[in-house]
């Protein structure tokens, strides 16, 4: 047993997890001052509950600041080591690009698993912008559908712990259990109304809060991989696809959609499983955001209809 203890502790990383805590605004987030390995990956996480190193709370003179929000496909999860984040290979390229107008650049990274607008905006909610020029939403077409931000899941599910296990081998038995959702979870995925409604409009409040930042809202969509197959999306995916697409140009927001760019590549290789990136998928997906960002951001909004002030009474 002690064998077996040290071996999936140092070869695996368990008995270590990333730990989360709860919020009441963006239901969850990793718990602040981290750092652990899983599988071999490092696994930083600052004092504002971002992937990546400690930070100043505004950035240094002649710097760009990006501020990337996004779920487990900006954040990385295990599979993906600190130096190879999709955050990273933006601000490498980010860098080269504008050189000319920057000394550095800083993409922070604010992310957690199965985040979805509304978590997003939460965050930006309880921390701000860090005075980011830049905010850089980046979704999967999952998001659309996403729940009200909540905390049912913490140290129910294996995945969302908020303290460490006694031993690697008490993790490894527990995500080895069938796995069955809270009753209160369930309840949210089945609460009717028109949800991808409801997470347009927590974009919408995203992109004012970053504005009265006097900051710049950008928008990204990443597919999942059976969209790229022949029968492509699925009906209500098309459906909400669309509506996205409305949404953005009705409220001047820059909006890129991955899907064509991946149906020109050889899909299969950027996918790490069903919906997550690859390293290969984060240096083509990092490349073209760059390129977006140093694009858009600059570009006066061209909004096409008037902007309604008035929020929904409650988004969570």
């Amino acid at each position: 047993m002690v064998i077996v203890e040290l071996l999936l502790r140092g070869k695996y990383g368990l008995g270590n997890p990333p730990l989360y805590v709860a919020d009441a605004r963006t239901g969850y987030r990793l718990a602040p001052n981290q750092s652990l390995r899983r599988r071999g990956n490092r696994i930083e996480i600052n004092q504002y509950s971002m992937r990546g190193s400690a930070i100043a709370p505004q950035p240094a003179p002649n710097t760009l600041r990006v501020l990337m929000l996004g779920d487990s496909i900006v954040n990385g999860g295990w599979w993906t080591d600190q130096t190879e984040l999709l955050s990273l290979k933006l601000q490498g390229v980010l860098l080269a690009l504008t050189s000319g107008d920057f000394q550095q650049v800083e993409v922070l990274n604010a992310s957690a698993n199965s985040w979805g607008p509304r978590n997003e905006l939460g965050y930006v909610l309880r921390f701000g912008t860090f005075d980011s020029q830049i905010v850089l939403l980046v979704l999967n077409t999952d998001d659309l559908f996403a729940v009200a931000p909540n905390a049912h899941e913490l140290n129910r599910h294996p995945a969302y712990p908020t303290r460490r296990p006694p031993l690697a081998l008490w993790e490894a038995v527990a995500r080895r259990r069938k796995y069955e959702p809270s009753p209160e979870l369930q309840a949210l995925h089945q609460q009717a109304g028109d949800r991808v409604g409801v997470n347009l409009e927590a974009i919408r409040q995203l992109d004012q809060t970053v504005q009265a930042a006097n900051g710049r809202l950008l928008l990204a969509m990443t597919p999942l991989r059976r969209e790229l197959e022949p029968d492509g999306p699925l009906d209500y995916e098309q459906v909400a696809r669309r509506r996205l697409q409305e949404f953005a140009l009705a409220q001047g927001i820059p909006y890129l959609d991955f899907l064509p760019l991946f149906q020109k590549s050889d899909y299969e290789s950027l996918y790490f499983d069903h919906i997550h990136l690859s390293a290969q998928g984060n240096e083509l997906v990092g490349q073209a955001l760059a390129n977006f960002v140093a694009e858009t951001w600059l570009i006066p909004r061209n909004i096409n209809q008037p902007l309604n002030n008035e929020p929904m009474s409650d988004l969570w």
